[in-house]
């Protein structure tokens, strides 16, 4: 991939794309589309489908390789992960389709580019607010041209907002952040891949998930990385084991701040 200044020159490169293909064929389907259910019982929409078409046909133009999507058979998943190790692209048309097919403006497009199954190049764009979150490994992270983090995150856990989706964690764990939360405040916005954004950013001080794919937070992590945040799996396995699995992730916007969370989380699971 070159130098850091040559990686995020294709950073910016994949961020002009993503923002073409979301103003063409998301924008316009945005309160317009009706929503329909795949064999798991998750949402997707014509918007999905139509966003991911374009990715797969435009992204090797940057980079080469496979092209890997949340909107593909597992099968299929399985085989562009073994055949993408020299360089694969692996995205998420809208994550947050719930919010997009509901009229809320939370969601967005997510583009990773890995290397050795490793993140090199990240965007996540939400089209309604042209909020534009973007990295390159060894180059730093920003939002619309602005360098991450934009504030200085809490020093101490107590002080911290946290991002938390209660419904994926298991039920001990829920009832202690829900009964003795060891945090100042709580969100959940429904865009794991925005979550990711909003720690990275300084929005969001730590945060935790209990079951994401890949594509959830292939681009965030990146994103957060190079804001000078730290993350992990909750079961402190690897983030990147493939497409089919499906991890719990926990992260924080420092490395103080995210030793703190992270004991704090283990003691309570």
């Amino acid at each position: 991939m070159g130098s850091a200044a040559h990686r995020l020159s294709r950073a910016r490169a994949l961020e002009s794309l993503v923002r073409e293909i979301a103003r063409e064929e998301i924008l316009p389907r945005y309160l317009k589309t009706a929503r329909n259910r795949k064999a798991d019982g998750s949402l997707f929409t014509e918007a999905d489908v139509e966003a991911q078409r374009r990715l797969v046909t435009a992204l090797p133009g940057l980079l080469p390789g496979p092209v890997l999507g949340e909107e593909m058979t597992p099968a299929e998943q399985a085989r562009l992960w073994q055949d993408g190790r020299r360089g694969m692209w692996c995205i998420d048309p809208i994550d947050g389709t719930t919010n997009f097919a509901n009229g809320i403006p939370f969601f967005a497009v997510a583009a990773a580019y890995l290397v050795e199954h490793e993140p090199v190049l990240g965007v996540v764009y939400n089209p309604v607010t042209d909020e534009s979150f973007y990295a390159a490994q060894g180059a730093g992270a920003f939002l619309n041209g602005a360098e991450l983090p934009l504030r200085t995150p809490a020093c101490q856990l107590k002080d911290a907002v946290a991002g938390v989706d209660f419904k994926r964690i298991s039920n001990h764990l829920g009832d202690e952040l829900a009964v003795r939360p060891p945090y100042f405040s709580q969100r959940n916005f429904g865009s794991s891949a925005l979550e990711w954004c909003f720690v990275a950013a300084g929005r969001l001080d730590v945060y935790v998930h209990g079951g994401q794919m890949l594509w959830d937070y292939a681009a965030g992590q990146l994103i957060l990385k190079e804001a000078g945040g730290e993350s992990a799996a909750l079961d402190g396995g690897s983030l990147l084991a493939g497409p089919a699995v499906k991890r719990g992730v926990i992260s924080a916007a420092s490395p103080v701040l995210f030793r703190e969370w992270r004991q704090w989380v283990q003691a309570h699971s």
